[in-house]
């Protein structure tokens, strides 16, 4: 797989994460721990992307 569909996989990961992130904050509130598992898990698939590109 070239580097460039890895980024692109990643970015797919990124934009169905944040779909789920918000619709999960909506309706648990932020401070809930599944929002902040999401939001972590979010985070790190941004920082595996930024170091990629």
């Amino acid at each position: 797989m070239s580097s460039q569909e890895n980024l692109d996989k990643l970015n797919t990961q990124i934009n169905e994460l944040r779909k789920l992130l918000i619709s999960v904050g909506t309706a648990k509130g932020l401070g809930s721990s599944d929002t902040l598992k999401y939001s972590e898990e979010l985070d790190k698939l941004i920082i595996q992307a930024q170091l990629k590109s």
